[in-house]
């Protein structure tokens, strides 16, 4: 296990034969020290295939968990962003500024506000909702929707959370929904050229070319953000307005109170309250 946790570009052995033909199976990318999360998941497989077999796992011993926390040190990484810069509020408002009132304009006007505003949604899980997701029996009376999230990172079906969304998030999603004529199927659907509304659930792939396109129409740079800049964009946001971390955590669905808690630390130090308290 160590040997695969080094690089093995410099190295000669079995450890590199048994990489190389990982690599030619297309089952590993380089001979370079894989990220420690990597391998975490790789071991993580062996586990379960141990399990199935009804057989004791060689990772539940000691020594080789010693070895592991010795490996996660000597290849500790700097945090790497999953997008160049966040999608603060500012860079929203932008992006919102060149939707029209076109179909495809109220779609990512729509989208960008329920994925930003509902604590910062993977594209997974924008793309995956449906029209029955959205819970608008007291959106008349209260201007307030319900979100279920069928499938999350962290959950399943079995304990779907629903979230609120409220405000012009709200109003912009009800306005989709009315004018796209959308009853029940996807909630967000690919737009022709014609700017006629396809029935098709629009793709991950295509909700990172939403992005990309209302980024350059509010000219920013290519590569400015990616769609995990509205999750980062949502913590990012929560703390330079000074929100506690639990209630942002509340809607973005982290589990890790440290993977949250990174976003916060993001935010110039100065910014903090707490270097106000004596005033």
């Amino acid at each position: 296990m160590l040997e695969h946790a080094r690089d093995l570009g410099v190295a000669a052995g079995p450890a590199r034969e048994v990489a190389e033909a990982l690599i030619a199976a297309g089952l590993r990318r380089s001979l370079a020290c894989p990220a420690p999360a990597t391998l975490d998941r790789r071991i993580a497989s062996w586990r379960a295939f141990h399990r199935m077999k009804n057989l004791t796992s060689p990772f539940e011993s000691p020594l080789i968990a010693q070895a592991r926390t010795r490996a996660r040190r000597a290849a500790a990484r700097p945090r790497q962003r999953k997008s160049a810069n966040p999608v603060t509020r500012e860079v929203l408002e932008k992006l919102l500024a060149t939707c029209d009132a076109s179909h495809r304009g109220l779609r990512d006007c729509a989208l960008l506000m329920l994925g930003w505003a509902s604590g910062g949604r993977r594209r997974s899980e924008i793309v995956a909702l449906n029209r029955a997701d959205i819970d608008s029996e007291d959106f008349a009376e209260t201007g307030l929707l319900r979100m279920r999230l069928l499938h999350t990172k962290t959950s399943g079906p079995e304990l779907a959370p629903r979230l609120p969304l409220k405000g012009r998030a709200a109003r912009a999603v009800m306005r989709w929904i009315a004018v796209a004529r959308i009853e029940d199927g996807p909630l967000f659907r690919p737009v022709s050229q014609a700017d006629r509304v396809l029935r098709r659930r629009l793709s991950a792939d295509g909700l990172r070319q939403v992005l990309r396109h209302r980024l350059q129409l509010a000219g920013y740079p290519t590569g400015f953000a990616s769609p995990h800049g509205l999750r980062a964009g949502f913590l990012t946001q929560a703390a330079l307005d000074h929100t506690p971390l639990p209630a942002a955590m509340q809607l973005s669905l982290h589990r890790s109170v440290q993977q949250a808690q990174g976003y916060y630390a993001d935010v110039d130090i100065a910014e903090n309250p707490a270097t106000d308290l004596l005033g």
